[in-house]
This record gives C-alpha cells, sequence and structure tokens, in this order.
C-alpha cells in the first residue's frame, strides 16, 4: 500500500500522533526509516544476527504499544533507541556466554592481501567488542559506529555530558588493552 505524500513529509513527532489517531501506515513509515540503524547497534551489541532480529522486533513492539508515552518534544530516534538499548542489555543480562560475530560487516576487497588484514582486523575488533562490559561496549559502539555525538549520548543514556566523555575514556582505554592483548576482560 502506497502512502500518501502528505503522510511522507511528516516528521517523527507528527507520524507519531497519526499512529496514535490509529493510521498504522504512519508507524510502518517510522520502521522503515530506523530499522536498519536499530539493526545495526543491536548487531554490534549483540554479535549474532538473529537475537538482533529479535531484540529490533521486540523493540519496535514496545514502542507501539508504549507510543502514547512518547514526549513529542523530544527526539522520536532518542527515544526508541534507548528502547533498542535497553532490549539488546536485557538480552545480554539473559544470555551469559558472548561470541564473535560471524557476520561480515565488510564491503569486499579486491585485493587478496588487504582482504585478508581487514578480516583479521575486522574480527580483532569485533571479538574485543564483545569482551567489553556492555555498559562500556555501548558507549563505543553509540560513538564510533552510530556517529552520534557526546550531546545525543547524553540524552540517549540519560547522563550527563561529561560522564559520557570520562565513560567513552575508559572505554577506549579497555578495547585499546584488549586488541593489544594486554587485558583478558574489560
Amino acid at each position: 500500500m502506497a502512502s500518501s505524500p502528505v503522510i511522507r513529509s511528516m516528521d517523527d513527532s507528527e507520524l507519531a500522533r497519526e499512529t496514535l489517531r490509529g493510521n498504522t501506515r504512519s508507524f510502518e513509515l517510522l520502521v522503515e526509516k530506523y530499522y536498519k540503524v536499530l539493526f545495526n547497534t543491536a548487531l554490534r551489541m549483540l554479535g549474532d544476527s538473529e537475537d538482533a532480529r529479535d531484540v529490533v522486533q521486540i523493540t519496535f513492539m514496545k514502542a507501539y504499544v508504549k507510543l502514547n508515552t512518547f514526549n513529542p518534544e523530544l527526539k522520536f530516534f532518542s527515544w526508541i533507541y534507548r528502547i533498542v538499548i535497553h532490549e539488546s542489555l536485557n538480552l545480554l543480562g539473559r544470555r551469559k556466554m558472548q561470541e564473535p560475530l560471524g557476520v561480515d560487516l565488510r564491503e569486499p576487497s579486491r585485493d587478496p592481501e588487504e582482504e585478508c588484514a581487514r578480516s583479521e582486523l575486522s574480527g580483532a575488533i569485533s571479538a574485543a567488542l564483545l569482551r567489553l562490559s556492555p555498559d562500556k561496549r555501548l558507549l563505543v559502539i553509540l560513538r564510533h559506529f552510530a556517529g552520534f555525538s557526546y550531546d545525543e549520548m547524553s540524552a540517549i543514556l540519560g547522563i550527563p555530558e561529561q560522564k559520557v566523555k570520562s565513560r567513552l575514556y575508559s572505554a577506549r582505554r579497555s578495547l585499546g588493552a584488549l586488541l593489544v592483548g594486554r587485558s583478558a576482560t574489560a
């Protein structure tokens, strides 16, 4: 079903209001807009594409059910991003074992030697990320994979910007230690 140009031109808050009025296509547009970024975040947090899909599905279901709690004065993306983070952390809490990513997230390279080096580096980073505590991993993902500013991270995490910077510094040091093999866990 094609959506009208009016619905497609609405901002997130307007789409949320329209959804609350019973227009489910408005919510479908929010899903289309944010699925990929939420999936990538969940994948980086969990290291498993099936778990990431499940978490994103749960995230959208919870967002739909709790949409009346969304404050349109704030960014919808920050609100739903917080849900996917909490759902990812909940799953990590239920799942004690952590495994390296088994998903190839890189674009193919033409040079086999370069491809091999990239593969080794990507694997090392993925494995080190998964060895970080969930809180530290989340900070690294938000900043370096999702590209959020400190201010945006502060809003998503609900902590002051200075604490974001301090905790990210600690997370980076732990990640660096893991990458050079100085620490078994972080």
